[in-house]
């Protein structure tokens, strides 16, 4: 497995009892499983353990949310109601605006900060920082950690986290998937991970809403720079028509760079706020993530999301130019 040194994270866990484990916004299948996998080590350690995030699962994972184990700020709890902890963990995100709500709430908390990620894009945290960008997900660094601490996980906690590595390596696709990922998952599959359950509870039980979005959304496709970027969004109006929500446009931004000769593309989604959430994708010549980063967003090279202000026609606008000067400037 990796060479990252533990001793750190164990000194930690070592020398506190209460932890409380967070993660970004809309989490994603890498979010979640990375979660519930940390909390499983706690567990086993004997520690005291809540995971408290600004946005709840999206509906295609509900595999991944087990009843009241992973609570949502301001609906299960407030931040006066949070459950006392000495250390906050952090998941999958080392940025202080993917975190939405529980950014000013662990800003303003007194307790210890580790940040466990695998993204290029980071912030300052005040953290311990363990992070492996050579790992092809999150879930990846959370399993060498129950290795390290002799925990074994049971075999939900295999499912999960082998869908926070399925998902992130694009069902190992993607340039990021190494000899050490397929070890991880082997071993994942040997406590109990079944593959082809967890790809049909993440991609084959759509509803009748994902699936009209997605068509509305794909048919008014358009490309620029002589089919080199690919765009589309999805507004407001589509999303209240259609009856889905912003999640159900996970996965159609890949479809553009399906397309032959496209290089990169993004999807944008008005949300109920007004904001604009961007999904960018790139072939492996381009960085988005250095596009993301310019609006305060981040991820990795090939995979990056941002968030700005609407209204949604300026927005679009904004990240097209971004992405032609990317194209233009590596010609």
């Amino acid at each position: 497995m990796g060479a990252m040194d533990w001793t750190p994270l164990k000194k930690v866990i070592d020398e506190n009892e209460s932890f409380l484990i967070s993660s970004h916004v809309r989490p994603d299948a890498d979010a979640l499983g990375s979660e519930l996998g940390m909390r499983a080590i706690l567990l086993g350690l004997g520690k005291k353990v809540c995971i408290v995030n600004a946005s709840a699962p999206p509906s295609n994972l509900h595999f991944m949310n087990p009843p009241g184990v992973i609570l949502k700020l301001n609906d299960t709890v407030t931040k006066a109601t949070i459950p006392q902890h000495d250390v906050v963990i952090i998941v999958d995100t080392s940025a202080w605006q993917q975190l939405g709500s529980m950014s000013e709430y662990i800003q303003s908390s007194e307790a210890k900060r580790v940040v466990i990620d695998h993204h290029v894009s980071s912030d300052d945290l005040n953290a311990l920082e363990l992070k492996d960008v050579t790992s092809a997900a999150t879930g990846e660094l959370i399993c060498e950690i129950a290795e390290e601490f002799g925990v074994t996980f049971d075999a939900d906690v295999a499912n999960w986290l082998y869908a926070a590595i399925a998902t992130d390596t694009g069902w190992f696709r993607f340039p990021s998937t190494s000899a050490r990922t397929m070890k991880i998952a082997a071993k994942l599959m040997e406590l109990g991970a079944i593959p082809h359950e967890v790809y049909n509870l993440v991609h084959e039980q759509s509803s009748v809403a994902r699936v009209r979005l997605g068509g509305r959304v794909l048919a008014r496709t358009q490309v620029e720079a002589e089919g080199r970027l690919v765009w589309i969004y999805a507004d407001s109006k589509d999303l209240a028509e259609t009856k889905a929500a912003p999640s159900d446009t996970e996965g159609l931004v890949n479809v553009c760079l399906t397309i032959g000769g496209a290089e990169a593309a993004f999807v944008a989604v008005e949300l109920q706020t007004g904001q604009i959430k961007f999904s960018l994708r790139s072939r492996i010549q381009h960085n988005v993530a250095a596009v993301a980063e310019q609006f305060g967003g981040g991820g990795h090279k090939l995979a990056s999301g941002a968030t700005m202000a609407g209204p949604l026609p300026v927005a679009v606008e904004r990240m097209k130019a971004a992405f032609l000067n990317m194209l233009n400037a590596e010609t």
